[in-house]
């Protein structure tokens, strides 16, 4: 017999120390936590036990989290999942939810925003603030290129390609943004 799901969480992220730091902030709410470094390590995690949540990080090595968030959803349409990315931009949030997610967050975030995403209803805020500033250039661009680097699987050859640019020129763009 399965325990019950309610506070199970599965976290996805390649950062060790970070995905430590949540674990035991989570463990200290009375969540059941489990640890995942990669997408080859979620399959046998919820073989065993299917979690209620899972938060996933965007980015993880050279691989992307929404594969992960595909598979999640796939395994479990019922199981909440919050992204978690250092990278935001409009067009993988896009792709997030689409695939599955029931919230994005942008990093640094803790506990009580991941607990907080995990309430939110699933159907959206209708009072959600709409920005009066409009979008810069520099931003349009950025989520140009991270739109690119999700499209490609994160390889900055095949996205400088398809963007036009020299890769030199690109690394350099990533580079400023804290992108390696």
């Amino acid at each position: 017999m399965n325990p019950p799901r309610e506070r199970s969480l599965l976290i996805v992220e390649d950062d060790a120390a970070f995905a430590r730091t949540l674990k035991r902030s989570f463990e200290r709410r009375d969540w059941r936590v489990q640890l995942a470094a990669d997408a080859d390590e979620v399959a046998p995690l919820i073989a065993e036990a299917t979690p209620g949540h899972a938060v996933v990080d965007l980015k993880l090595g050279a691989a992307s989290g929404l594969t992960v968030v595909q598979a999640l959803h796939a395994h479990d349409p019922n199981m909440l999942i919050v992204v978690l990315t250092g990278f935001a931009s409009i067009a993988t949030a896009v792709e997030a939810i689409k695939l599955g997610a029931c919230n994005y967050l942008v990093k640094p975030s803790n506990t009580d925003d991941i607990e907080t995403a995990f309430l939110q209803p699933s159907g959206g805020d209708v009072d959600v603030p709409v920005a009066a500033r409009p979008t810069s250039i520099k931003t349009l661009e950025w989520e140009r290129i991270h739109e690119m680097l999700a499209e490609t699987g994160f390889n900055v050859s095949e996205t400088a390609r398809r963007l036009g640019m020299h890769r030199r020129t690109l690394a350099r763009k990533l580079g400023k943004r804290g992108v390696p």
